[in-house]
């Protein structure tokens, strides 16, 4: 993987921890909505610093919110 994508790999990493925290939604559902939002406006403003050196099946999966290829892309090393 190129390394430059390092950063938003790990975002959509993240994003999927925090859907995934059952205690955190059985305890405090309107904080996982706060951090989803927040690593959702992450993801949307790494989207938009890499624009310029995204590949186009990477652009299109960001672009559709297909976050979850985007991560399959990813981390199959296409990038």
């Amino acid at each position: 993987m190129n390394p430059t994508f390092e950063p938003l790999r790990r975002l959509l990493h993240r994003r999927l921890e925090v859907i995934a925290d059952q205690d955190l939604r059985s305890r405090d559902p309107a904080e996982q909505l706060r951090r989803l939002q927040e690593v959702s406006e992450a993801i949307a403003a790494e989207h938009e610093r890499l624009r310029p050196e995204l590949p186009p099946r990477l652009q299109h999966y960001l672009a559709q919110s297909s976050l979850q290829k985007a991560l399959d892309w990813l981390e199959a090393g296409e990038g």
